[in-house]
């Protein structure tokens, strides 16, 4: 399976700064509008239709599909992080030219309006843990988070 993510003409662009924030990404396929496109859609003849791109070698499609969708916060993309570093590394380059009201909890909007959450690797451990009361201080400190989580403060909650 692979996600298609609809821009209105920011597939390229869109792909190819994805690729250069994540490790062993790369575009594997770039299509083109052509003369018969044009029955369907007002776009010029080799406009870019479609980006096939990879991340972490998961694989996306990227369509310039036009104006008539936008993303919402009802799909995200979750960026499974070891470290703070790594967590401050995505989300400093996610939210770069991004919507800063939509950070909130380790989610976030990025230029184009994709949305992710960037997360300890660990978090679904800590919140899903047999003693109830580390599950819960962690929650709890999570939905304090105002925008980057802080993941001393999830570990230090977790241990008590």
């Amino acid at each position: 399976m692979s996600p298609n993510l609809w821009f209105n003409d920011e597939a390229e662009e869109a792909a190819q700064y994805y690729i250069s924030i994540f490790n062993n990404s790369n575009i594997t396929r770039v299509t083109r509008y052509g003369s018969e496109q044009n029955e369907h859609h007002t776009v010029d003849e080799g406009t870019v239709m479609t980006v096939e791109f990879q991340l972490e070698g998961q694989p996306f499609v990227a369509l310039n599909g036009g104006p008539q969708f936008h993303f919402t916060e009802a799909i995200s993309f979750i960026v499974h992080c070891e470290t703070q570093e790594e967590i401050d590394y995505y989300w400093d380059r996610l939210t770069a030219g991004g919507d800063e009201k939509a950070q909130v909890c380790g989610w976030l909007k990025d230029k184009f309006g994709v949305s992710w959450q960037v997360v300890p690797a660990n978090l679904s451990t800590m919140i899903t843990d047999p003693d109830r009361s580390k599950a819960e201080r962690v929650m709890e400190a999570l939905l304090q988070t105002k925008t980057k989580i802080d993941l001393r403060a999830l570990e230090e909650a977790y241990e008590g």
